[in-house]
C-alpha cells in the first residue's frame, strides 16, 4: 500500500497543492497532510479514492498524536477538552478505506492522527450533512467514468480567527474534488461557513444556533486566493469555470441536487 497522496492516481497527473506558506508534509496511508506548525493545523489534505473499491468496515481508531513531530506543533487533546468542540477530520474515516481489508482498515486508522483533524462546533444540521456528503456525491457523477477521486480538504488559516486555548480556530473549511470527466479533468470546490457558530466568551465555545454552517460552491480560483494554496490544474479544469456560471457569484446549498458539476 503506498503511503501518501499520490498525483498519479487519476488519468490527469494532480500535483499536491502547495501553500505560499512553510509546512511539513506528513504522509499516511494513501493520504498525506501539509501541517503549518506555527497555527498547528493543516494547511492542505490530499486523498485518493478509489469509489469502486471503498469498504464499509466499522469505526476504529483513537485521536493520537503523530510522533514524528512535537507535540507542541499539533492541535491535541486539550483543546477538544471540557467544550462543544468536535475533532473535526479533514480526510474522512473512510476515504482512504478501500481494497484489501487490512489495508483499508489500516488507512482509515491513520485518519485519527491530530494533524488530520480540526476543531469544528459540534451540532449537526443540514448544512454540515450536506458538507460530510460532498465527496459521496461527487463520487456518485465520477461513477459513469473511472470512479475514482482525489479530494484536498482544509481550513482557511486566517490572522483574524477567534482564539481559544493557545490556537485559532478556524471559520471556514474549504474542499476541492477532482475526477477524470469525459472530457479530461474535471473539478469542484466548496466552501464552508461556521462563524456564526464560534465566538469564545470565557474561555467556553457559545451553543450553536440551529442551521448556522453555511456551505457554498465557490470558483477553485477564489478558494485558491483565499487560501495562499496552488491549485495549479484544478483551476482550469473547475466545473464553474463558465463565465456566465461564474456571473452568479457563490452559489448557496441546501440540498445536493444543488451542486453544479
Amino acid at each position: 500500500m503506498t503511503d501518501g497522496y499520490d498525483s498519479e492516481f487519476l488519468s490527469t497527473a494532480v500535483a499536491m497543492p502547495e501553500p505560499v506558506f512553510d509546512a511539513v508534509r506528513l504522509d499516511y496511508p494513501r493520504f498525506s497532510v501539509l501541517l503549518d506548525r506555527e497555527r498547528r493545523l493543516a494547511r492542505v489534505t490530499a486523498v485518493n479514492i478509489d469509489g469502486a473499491l471503498v469498504r464499509d468496515l466499522a469505526r476504529e481508531g483513537e485521536w493520537r498524536l503523530d510522533p514524528r513531530i512535537d507535540a507542541d506543533e499539533q492541535t491535541g487533546p486539550a483543546v477538544y477538552a471540557r467544550n462543544d468542540l468536535d475533532r473535526g477530520h479533514l480526510v474522512r474515516r473512510r476515504d482512504p478505506g478501500w481494497g484489501d481489508a487490512d489495508d483499508a482498515r489500516a488507512a482509515m486508522e491513520a485518519t485519527f492522527f491530530y494533524p488530520n483533524a480540526a476543531p469544528q462546533a459540534a451540532g449537526f444540521n443540514q448544512s454540515k450533512e450536506l458538507w460530510l456528503g460532498l465527496e459521496d456525491h461527487v463520487l456518485a457523477y465520477a461513477e459513469t467514468t473511472d470512479q475514482r477521486l482525489s479530494v484536498f480538504t482544509a481550513p482557511v488559516l486566517d490572522d483574524d480567527d477567534p482564539p481559544y486555548r493557545g490556537i485559532r480556530i478556524p471559520l471556514r473549511f474549504w474542499k476541492v474534488a477532482a475526477w477524470q470527466g469525459p472530457n479530461g479533468l474535471a473539478s469542484a470546490g466548496f466552501l464552508l461557513d461556521q462563524t456564526e457558530l464560534v465566538h469564545t466568551r470565557d474561555g467556553l465555545l457559545a451553543s450553536p444556533p440551529l442551521g448556522a454552517f453555511r456551505t457554498f460552491q465557490v470558483p477553485i480560483a477564489d478558494i485558491a486566493a483565499i487560501t495562499g494554496v496552488g491549485l495549479g490544474p484544478l483551476t482550469g479544469a473547475d466545473v464553474l469555470r463558465d463565465e456566465k456560471v461564474r456571473a452568479e457569484g457563490w452559489r448557496a446549498l441546501q440540498l445536493p441536487s444543488d451542486v453544479v458539476l
